[in-house]
């Protein structure tokens, strides 16, 4: 996904002069490209992300479209009040690119993890929130947050994510809840690259008989609670999966459009159970280790079905 992000946006900075790439010591050789290209467009923050984003605000104010980039734990939990105070309080015209999203930094432990950074931010008004499951969805929601006048923070993973693009449809970003794979039994929701694992585990839950259909959230906020009345109709049983805190994240904030909407469903979430995740290893290993990989996941939807 990195490599999308970066790619997309040195194609949309050769053609706009006013857009920047502001880095805080992320060591990517891209990093040096874009700067040798485009000299004047490319800021270097060192470990300093504090100031990058009242920089970015002060960019944005005068003209500028800042897309700064770090690791989204950095973002999202040390430059919180820059981003609330600086960005969204002036409706900034400034993107904040979080890479790393859920368990990706998985051999750097919690300290290094994303797994609230949706609760952290999503309260925050004039912010859109993007959320990334492949590199060719990373490409699009860099498109869209330049078409966006307004903060824009995009979750994006590191590399190796899901790459099946034939399930995404052409134009990822016309509705923000898109159906993957179809179903009536149950519906799960999930955003990010988690959705790989989803995806498998409707497999196997299919292999037993119940039809799984798979939604992938690629809006966080604002959240398209229309479509989601029209994917829930006549569905009884809602699961939300999710490298995230369940409380704060993607299955809290359905859970409240559930409530608004009176939808008569019961509704799982599935995700950390208000606990740091555990373990080291790839992000394969540290879900398993989480039971967030696709045998766990498809365990725990066919216990539902099992218990009801």
């Amino acid at each position: 996904m990195q490599k999308a992000f970066l790619q997309t946006l040195y194609d949309i900075a050769e053609n706009d002069r006013n857009v920047m790439m502001l880095s805080a010591d992320n060591g990517l050789e891209f990093d040096k490209l874009f700067k040798r290209d485009f000299e004047k467009q490319y800021i270097e923050f060192g470990i300093a992300e504090c100031n990058m984003v009242g920089a970015a605000a002060g960019l944005a104010l005068c003209g500028k479209i800042p897309f700064m980039h770090t690791a989204s734990n950095f973002l999202a939990y040390r430059a919180l009040e820059f981003i609330r105070n600086d960005v969204c309080i002036h409706n900034a015209n400034v993107k904040i690119i979080g890479f790393g999203s859920g368990l990706a930094n998985s051999t750097l432990g919690p300290s290094h993890h994303s797994t609230e950074d949706t609760g952290v931010l999503y309260s925050l008004p004039n912010l859109t929130i993007l959320s990334a499951s492949t590199p060719m969805e990373t490409e699009q929601a860099i498109k869209e947050a330049y078409s966006i006048v307004g903060p824009v923070y995009i979750r994006i993973g590191l590399v190796g994510e899901y790459e099946n693009q034939d399930k995404l449809p052409e134009n990822i970003f016309k509705s923000s809840n898109n159906t993957l794979r179809d179903g009536s039994d149950a519906v799960v929701f999930s955003t990010g690259s988690i959705i790989s694992e989803v995806l498998k585990a409707a497999d196997i839950v299919g292999k037993k008989g119940f039809n799984i259909k798979v939604v992938n959230v690629n809006t966080i906020k604002p959240f398209d609670k229309k479509s989601l009345v029209e994917i829930t109709k006549g569905i009884h049983k809602v699961i939300t999966v999710e490298e995230h805190n369940i409380h704060g994240g993607l299955g809290s904030i359905i859970a409240n459009f559930i409530a608004e909407e009176k939808i008569d469903t019961d509704l799982i979430k599935l995700g950390l159970q208000d606990s740091f995740a555990i373990g080291y290893g790839t992000q394969q290993d540290v879900q398993q280790q989480n039971g967030l990989d696709n045998v766990s996941i498809s365990n725990k939807i066919l216990s539902i079905f099992k218990d009801s």
